[in-house]
């Protein structure tokens, strides 16, 4: 997993796998959270913007390439 766009879906994945178990073991309103994160990859489909790629990048972690550089830049 090197490109931004593997990590991307892992990501979106994870999250909606944990509010889909937090639904079933604490509250319906976790759907919420499901939702998010449907609209967010639906938004960053469409402008490019991807909030989690502007996160990595600020820690150092994402080139200008897109790969991942895991640890930060030595």
């Amino acid at each position: 997993m090197k490109n931004i766009n593997d990590l991307i879906r892992v990501l979106a994945g994870s999250m909606t796998l944990l509010s889909v178990a937090l639904v079933y073991f604490v509250s319906p309103w976790w759907l919420l959270l499901t939702g998010f994160v449907g609209v967010n990859l639906i938004q960053s489909a469409f402008t490019g913007f991807c909030p989690p790629s502007i996160v990595l990048r600020k820690l150092g972690w994402l080139g200008d390439d897109g790969f991942i550089h895991w640890g930060g830049r030595s």
